[in-house]
C-alpha cells in the first residue's frame, strides 16, 4: 500500500508517510505538491493529496461536501470500531459533532483557560526546578512530554501516580496512527484502548457516586441529567483529549524549541524582547507545526482547485504544506518570529477548529517564558543535531532534544 503512494516518479513528487526518512524531513517534498492542483492516486479507492493553502482551507470549511466519517469499505472499519459504535468528536459530522463539542466545551472557554494559568505555571516551575538541580536538560523528557500530560490528567481528575501511565498510553496510541489503510489496528493499540476502557469505566462509576471538579465528573453529570453522552462516547472523547490535548502541545513545544535553536538570531531576538512570544508561537505553529495532515471524505463529486474528486474519495489535507505555501506566505521557508499576518491552519478551520487551541497556546507561552527566564543562555547542545522523530506522520514530534543551560 505504501508503495502505491510513494511511487510517483513520473508525476515529479514523492509522498510516503511510512518512510522514516520522509517523516524526518517531509518539507522538501511538499514543494512539488504546492506547484499544482491536488493529485489523485489510486489505492483501490481514490486518494487525493491537497497541499495548497487555498485547497486545504476550502476542505476544512466545507463539512457539507467533505465528511469526517469514513465510508464503509475504505479500510478504516476496524479502526473505527476500536470504541464500539461511539463516534469521536473529530470523526463525526453534525449533528453528532455539534452535540459532542457542546458537551465538552465548558473546560475550554477562554475564562476557564485563564483560571488554569496559575496551576500551569506552578507545574512548569516544579519541572524547571528539577532540571536546574540536575544540571542537564532534555527538553522532551524533562518538560515537553510532562507538562501537557500533567495538565490534561489533572483536568480529567487522574491522580499523579498514574500520569506516567497516561503518557505511555498516549505514546502507544500515537505510534499506531501511521497504520496502512486496510490493516487492523496494532495489537498494542487495542490493548491500550482496553486498558483505557477499563480505567474510565470504573472512574465513571466513582464520579457518579462521588463527583469532583474535574471534566469527567461534569460529563457524567451531564449524562445523568439527560444529555446524551454514553460511557463509550466518554471513552472516545477522553482518548481524543489524551492524544490531541497532550501530544500536540508536546510537539508544539519541541518543534518550536528546535526551530528557535536552529535560528539563533530569532532566539536572541526573543530573549531581547519577550513580548514577541505570542507571535513567535504562531510562527512555530506555521513553520513546523505539531500536526502534518488530517483527512476528510467526499460526500459527493466535488471540484477542488481544478481537480474533480469523485464521491467517497479520501482527501488528505497536508496542513504543514499549506502553511508553507508561497501563494499565502512571504518567504515561507524562513522562520520569522515577527511574521504578521500569520493566518496558518495549524489548528484547522471550520467546525473542527481545535477546541484546545487556547490551552495549547497557554501551555506553550508558560513553557517558553519559564525556560527563557530560568536559563538565559538556553541553546541547542548540538547545533548540528539531526533529530529523531516519533513514528507518527500525522503528529510530528521529536524523541529527544538535548539543550545546554549553562
Amino acid at each position: 500500500m505504501s508503495g502505491v503512494i510513494a511511487a510517483e516518479p513520473a508525476a515529479g513528487f514523492y509522498f510516503n508517510p511510512w518512510d522514516a526518512g520522509f517523516r524526518a524531513d517531509p518539507y522538501p517534498h511538499y514543494a512539488a505538491l504546492l506547484s499544482g492542483a491536488p493529485r489523485i492516486l489510486d489505492m483501490g479507492f481514490k486518494f487525493a493529496l491537497a497541499a495548497r493553502y487555498a485547497d486545504v482551507r476550502a476542505i476544512l470549511i466545507d463539512h457539507a461536501s467533505f465528511s469526517s466519517v469514513p465510508p464503509a469499505g475504505m479500510g478504516f472499519d476496524e479502526q473505527q470500531k476500536l470504541f464500539g459504535d461511539a463516534p469521536s468528536m473529530l470523526g463525526s459530522d453534525p449533528p453528532t459533532q455539534t452535540r459532542l463539542r457542546r458537551l465538552v466545551s465548558r473546560d475550554f472557554t477562554p475564562r476557564r483557560i485563564r483560571e488554569m494559568e496559575p496551576r500551569i505555571r506552578e507545574i512548569a516551575k516544579d519541572l524547571l526546578d528539577k532540571i536546574e538541580a540536575k544540571g542537564d536538560f532534555d527538553l522532551m523528557a524533562d518538560l515537553a512530554n510532562v507538562l501537557p500530560v500533567t495538565v490534561i490528567a489533572e483536568m480529567l481528575g487522574v491522580p499523579a501516580e498514574l500520569h506516567a501511565t497516561f503518557k505511555n498510553w498516549s505514546d502507544t496510541l500515537v505510534g499506531g496512527d501511521n497504520n496502512v489503510p486496510g490493516a487492523p489496528p496494532p495489537p498494542k493499540v487495542v490493548h491500550v484502548v482496553d486498558e483505557l476502557g477499563d480505567y474510565f469505566t470504573a472512574e465513571i462509576e466513582k464520579r457518579r457516586i462521588n463527583p469532583g471538579p474535574d471534566l469527567v465528573s461534569a460529563l457524567v453529570a451531564a449524562h445523568d441529567e439527560g444529555d446524551t453522552m454514553s460511557a463509550a462516547d466518554l471513552l472516545s472523547f477522553v482518548t481524543l483529549l489524551l492524544i490531541a490535548g497532550n501530544e500536540t502541545t508536546t510537539n508544539l513545544i519541541g518543534n518550536g524549541t528546535l526551530a528557535l535553536g536552529r535560528n539563533p538570531d530569532q532566539l536572541d531576538a526573543l530573549k531581547r524582547n519577550p513580548a514577541m512570544l505570542s507571535r513567535a508561537i504562531e510562527e512555530m505553529l506555521r513553520y513546523d507545526g505539531p500536526v502534518q495532515a488530517t483527512v476528510r471524505f467526499t460526500n459527493q463529486p466535488v471540484q477542488l482547485g481544478g481537480t474533480e474528486l469523485p464521491a467517497k474519495a479520501f482527501a488528505l489535507m497536508i496542513v504543514a504544506a499549506a502553511n508553507r505555501d508561497p501563494a499565502q506566505f512571504k518567504d515561507p521557508e524562513k522562520f520569522d518570529i515577527t511574521r504578521s499576518p500569520n493566518d496558518h491552519v495549524a489548528f484547522g478551520e471550520g467546525i473542527h477548529f481545535c477546541i484546545g487551541a487556547a490551552l495549547a497556546r497557554m501551555e506553550a507561552t508558560v513553557a517558553f517564558e519559564a525556560m527563557l527566564a530560568r536559563f538565559p543562555r538556553l541553546r541547542l547542545k548540538d547545533p548540528a543535531i539531526k533529530p529523531t522523530y516519533k513514528g507518527s506522520y500525522f503528529l510530528r514530534g521529536l524523541e529527544t532534544l538535548p539543550l545546554a543551560i549553562d
